[in-house]
Order: C-alpha cells, then structure tokens, then sequence
C-alpha cells in the first residue's frame, strides 16, 4: 500500500516537473526572445543614425539630427536645439518626409 502510493506521488511529480519546464520554454518563446530581438534591432538603429536624418524620441519630439556624437545627437525641433542620449531616439521619419519616386518605363 505505501509503495503504490508512493509511485502515484513520483508520476505527480515528474508531471509537474514537465509541466514547469514547457511553462518556461513557453515563456521564452513568447516574451523574452521577441524583447531581445527588439533590443538588437534598436541597437542596430542607434549605431546607424547619421546627420540629416528626421527622427522621433520616445518622449515624442520630433525633430532633425544636426550633430551626432559618441553618446549624444543635437537635433533641432521647432528652431530649437536639443542635446538628447542616443537612447532618447525611437524611431525615423525619414522615409515619411521624402518624395515618392515615381517608377519609369
């Protein structure tokens, strides 16, 4: 009597064991692989901001980037001028301020 219940214990516990760890493989797949891609994507970003360029901070200035540093961009917004982290920018607008090119045949 106490080894079948001692066996019907073990099988729980393998199970929960198995239920946990497709929790976190879940877990991954869903939240923190998407958040890490996003990270490198913004990275990526960062390094490759040049002078010229019309961007949006995450505080939702939007500006054009007069002076790019190591660390920080100038930008000018509205006739002023702002010193922001590189971390600040979000996102370009660029590509909604230029002309469509118009395809020939």
């Amino acid at each position: 009597m106490i080894l079948t219940l001692f066996l019907q214990q073990e099988g729980q516990g393998l199970q929960s064991i198995l239920m946990f760890g497709l929790l976190l493989v879940v877990m991954y797949f869903f939240f923190f692989r998407p958040q890490i891609k996003k990270q490198k994507e913004e990275g990526k970003f960062q390094t490759e901001i040049t002078k010229g360029m019309r961007i949006v901070t995450s505080s939702g200035i939007h500006g054009k980037i007069l002076e790019v540093q190591d660390k920080h961009i100038i930008i000018e917004s509205e006739n002023t001028r702002l010193k922001l982290e590189k971390s600040a920018i979000s996102r370009e607008l660029s590509a909604q301020y230029l002309p469509k090119k118009e395809e020939t045949k």
